[in-house]
């Protein structure tokens, strides 16, 4: 799976049309997205088809955003589900950065995350929990 950017925007009116006309200026296609905003501030969360174009489009703009591994998790998909995981990420000292919801099957649900320590949050995250 592509990586994921957390891009900080500011919370207004156009602010995500904005970037959405420059990815798509310089031909990137969306994959997934998420995201929202509180006060001032504002995010969005999104893979894109192209990580290296969508990488210098951020930085050309002067955008705040990190970019990270996307590494898939079943979660369960009723109530608790995703405090187990993020629990247990706490717990070993990973932060999550971001997180896409991708879909629901069954009794699972299928989450893409961003965290700040792969290499400790895969075997975490990739074991069903």
């Amino acid at each position: 799976m592509a990586n994921q950017f957390v891009v900080q925007l500011p919370n207004k009116p156009g602010a995500l049309a904005i970037l959405a006309e420059e990815l798509a200026t310089r031909g990137v296609d969306l994959r997934a997205i998420g995201g929202g905003g509180i006060g001032d501030v504002g995010h969005v969360i999104m893979t894109t088809a192209d990580d290296a174009t969508t990488k210098s489009v951020l930085e050309e703009g002067g955008y705040t955003f990190v970019e990270g591994e996307s590494i898939l998790a079943e979660v369960d998909d009723r109530p608790g589900g995703m405090a187990r995981v993020a629990r247990a990420l706490a717990d070993a000292g990973v932060n999550i950065q971001g997180h896409l919801f991708l879909g629901r099957w069954g009794d699972r649900a299928m989450f893409a995350f961003v965290v700040d320590k792969p290499d400790l949050a895969r075997p975490i995250l990739e074991k069903k929990a």
